[in-house]
């Protein structure tokens, strides 16, 4: 059975926007964080894709990229993910093989199949385009030809793109792309720091399912884990209150911008939002070292991962650092 140091650490960032500071705060903290992580030795950081979310700034997922690409050195940076339904193919190969060629071997592209915001922004994302989720293995497929060495006379090449062999990953919070990953012989990360209900079972049908391919010669499977490390138990759980306001207030169709950690939530919530949240967070570790490295050990044993992937809510932007610090130690610790 592997341990915390065996698996690889890396981030998963929405570039969170807070209730009294500006988008470009949160795109510099998004660099800032990079390089943090960099410094600290994670394996990789990703940035998702949400449109017409007040509380998330990382909607234009390639342009950040580059910035923080330009700014870092040695990370590996990518997207977890592009909302592949809001994008024609040939326009996200281009974009990923022009970060690959001004940034060899540093880019990696994850795809999710869910247009990654309410229907109202989809329509205004594909302008009367009939793309649905059901084209989505048709649309990877298309995109992996793009990376690929070009074939004679094929008609269309991706440039720059074309060659490139930007690695793919497919995102997935059911058990579509968890049956497509392992169809196409490509990694898998599964969305459990929002949706963990069917995360043994996807990690299941991957694993059962994968034929060996060009990329991989056997399963590779991240999985998604919210996180508030802190010196206490109680700290952590205070500071936890900025992220429980956050996910109600998606549920409630409220702003998300993160808002100051509060004493309690009990007036806040009623008895079924909180489940909804509990519900939410099922993989969350929140708590001290020791308390997150128990939850994150249990974890692994449980679903004998191959890396772990985090989100953080924290408000204060140096405690939301040291949060990723706090991990890393038990890493390079255990």
């Amino acid at each position: 059975m592997q341990s915390l140091q065996d698996i690889k650490f890396s981030i998963l960032e929405l570039a969170p926007v807070r209730d009294d500071k500006s988008i470009e705060f949160s795109l510099h903290h998004a660099l800032e964080l990079a390089q943090y992580a960099e410094q600290l030795g994670y394996s990789r950081l990703w940035l998702a894709e949400h449109h017409n979310m007040d509380g998330i700034a990382s909607s234009a997922t390639a342009v950040l990229l580059g910035y923080i690409l330009a700014n870092t050195k040695t990370l590996k940076l990518g997207s977890g993910g592009i909302m592949l339904p809001n994008h024609a193919p040939l326009v996200v190969a281009e974009q990923f093989g022009t970060l690959a060629t001004l940034y060899p071997n540093r880019i990696e592209l994850g795809l999710g199949r869910a247009p990654g915001t309410d229907q109202v922004t989809m329509r205004a994302l594909r302008r009367g385009r009939k793309e649905t989720e059901e084209q989505f293995p048709q649309d990877v497929q298309e995109i992996l030809s793009y990376f690929r060495e070009a074939q004679p006379q094929q008609k269309i090449t991706a440039t720059p793109g074309q060659g490139t062999h930007v690695p793919v990953w497919l995102l997935g919070s059911s058990l579509f792309s968890a049956q497509l990953a392992a169809h196409l012989g490509l990694p898998y990360s599964f969305a459990s720091h929002f949706a963990p209900r069917m995360l043994g079972q996807a990690i299941q049908l991957y694993r059962d399912n994968f034929k060996p391919s060009e990329y991989l010669d056997q399963p590779y499977v991240s999985m998604g884990i919210p996180t508030v490390v802190a010196k206490t138990d109680e700290e952590a759980h205070y500071l936890a209150t900025s992220a429980y306001q956050r996910v109600l207030g998606l549920m409630r169709g409220q702003s998300l911008k993160l808002k100051p950690p509060v004493i309690s939530m009990e007036k806040i919530w009623s008895p079924a939002e909180k489940m909804s949240v509990d519900n939410f967070y099922a993989m969350a570790q929140i708590g001290s070292q020791e308390t997150v490295k128990a939850g994150l050990t249990q974890l692994l044993q449980q679903y004998d991962v191959d890396e772990f992937i985090f989100t953080c809510d924290i408000y204060d932007t140096e405690k939301r650092l040291n949060n990723f610090k706090l991990l890393m130690e038990l890493k390079t610790s255990a």
